[in-house]
C-alpha cells in the first residue's frame, strides 16, 4: 500500500517499485535480446523484479566514480564493469590532472570494483552485452551522475540499445538523460523531488549478500535468457 507525500505516492520498498516499473516496460517482455543490468547495490532489487517480469536475463553493472586527487567528491571520470574507463576531459583539463594521478585513482577504484563483481557473481561470468537491448536500472535518479557514467561505459561494450529505467527521478535529470540514452523510463517524476529515499517507505541499505542472493535466484548466466 502506498503512503503519499502531498498527492505523490511513495513506494513501500524497492521490490514493489521494481514491479511497478516493470509495468512500464512490458513492451519488452518475452524478447531474447533484452538484458537488465542493475546498478549495485540499490538498483539490483529493482532490476530483479523487472527482469523476472519481462523474462529477461539479469546481471550487475558496477560503476565506480573516479574522484580528483584533491577533491575526491568531484568526479573526473568513472570505471565500470567490462574494464571500461570513462574520463571527463573538461575536468581533467581544468584541474590539470596528470595521467599518473588518473592511473593511481583508477587502480584503487578498480580493486573495489573487482571485489564487488567477484562477491556478487560468485564465480559466474558476466552476461554478454554486445548486440543486446540493455536496461540500466537503479532505484532512482537525483543528479544522474552515476547513471550518466554507466550509459557512457556500457556503450563501449556495443549494445544495440541503451534504456535507462528507474521508479522515480528528478524531472530535469530524467529529461537530460534522454540526450545520452536511447530511451528513459522514469515511472514517477515528482516535483519538488528532494531525494530518492524520500519516495520509499523502506529505503534501508541493500547489502552485498542481498545482491548476491538475487543474482543467484535469477540464474544470472550467459546461458540463461529468462527467469523462472
Amino acid at each position: 500500500m502506498f503512503d503519499t507525500i502531498g498527492r505523490e505516492p511513495r513506494f513501500a520498498n524497492r521490490r514493489e517499485a521494481g514491479r511497478l516499473l516493470a509495468e512500464r516496460l512490458r513492451g519488452y517482455a518475452g524478447r531474447d535480446d533484452v538484458l537488465v543490468l542493475g546498478l549495485p547495490r540499490g538498483g539490483v532489487p529493482i532490476a530483479y523484479e523487472v527482469a523476472r517480469a519481462l523474462g529477461a536475463a539479469l546481471d550487475v553493472f558496477v560503476v565506480r566514480k573516479l574522484g580528483t586527487p584533491r577533491q575526491p567528491e568531484l568526479a573526473m571520470g568513472a570505471i565500470a564493469s567490462g574494464g571500461v574507463l570513462v574520463l571527463n576531459d573538461d575536468v581533467v583539463r581544468w584541474y590539470r590532472i596528470p595521467p599518473d594521478a588518473i592511473e593511481a585513482v583508477a587502480r584503487e577504484e578498480e580493486r573495489e570494483l573487482i571485489r564487488r563483481e567477484r562477491a556478487y557473481r560468485a564465480g559466474r561470468p558476466a552476461v554478454p552485452v554486445a548486440d543486446k537491448v540493455v536496461m540500466l536500472v537503479d532505484d532512482g535518479l537525483a543528479t544522474g551522475s552515476t547513471m550518466r557514467a554507466a550509459i557512457q561505459a556500457v556503450r563501449r561494450l556495443n549494445p544495440s540499445r541503451v534504456i535507462v529505467a528507474v521508479p522515480v527521478g528528478a524531472p530535469d535529470t530524467c529529461g537530460e538523460l534522454r540526450d545520452v540514452a536511447d530511451e528513459v523510463v522514469c515511472a514517477r517524476t515528482p516535483a519538488p523531488f528532494s531525494a530518492v529515499g524520500v519516495w520509499y517507505e523502506d529505503f534501508s541499505q541493500t547489502t552485498d549478500d542481498e545482491v548476491t542472493r538475487l543474482l543467484q535466484q535469477s540464474g544470472a548466466s550467459p546461458a540463461v535468457g529468462s527467469l523462472p
